[in-house]
């Protein structure tokens, strides 16, 4: 029955996917320009109400989608026999985990404390999910069998 919806589910996944790396994507550069202001600035109160707002409206509400139509997808098409499967999942929950580790650095932002992070280490965090991304796409797409 839910192979019936699929393109549907593959879609509406996609567009959540798409949303969740934005904000994965963007957050970091938002703390490496927040670590340029003084800890209680005008600008400092901004950027903390931007990652918050960033986190609660646009990045958990796409990451729960994301989970949910890409379960869907996985059940539509036994996807959870499969081998690269298991491994995009993995790299998935990797991005989960990486989501969790950005809201603990806003978290500090918010609490009036710059994160013990230096500015290369967010810059790296700023390209981390794109490079897991790759792999993500490559095995959603070519569904390698691992042989």
């Amino acid at each position: 029955m839910l192979y019936d919806y699929y393109l549907t589910l593959k879609s509406l996944h996609i567009l959540a996917v798409i949303a969740w790396m934005a904000g994965l994507l963007y957050l970091p550069r938002l703390f490496i320009y927040h670590k340029e202001f003084d800890l209680g600035s005008k600008a400092y109160e901004t950027f903390c109400l931007m990652e918050r707002r960033l986190l609660k409206i646009i990045m958990l509400p796409s990451l729960l989608m994301s989970f949910l139509f890409g379960i869907l997808l996985a059940f539509a098409t036994n996807a959870w026999s499969m081998p690269w499967f298991h491994v995009k999942f993995l790299l998935v929950l990797l991005l989960a985990a990486f989501h969790g580790y950005l809201s603990t650095i806003a978290k500090t932002f918010a609490r009036g404390e710059h994160p013990p992070i230096s500015d290369k280490t967010l810059r790296f965090l700023n390209e981390f999910p794109f490079l897991l991304a790759i792999f993500i796409v490559f095995l959603a797409v070519f569904k390698p069998g691992f042989h």
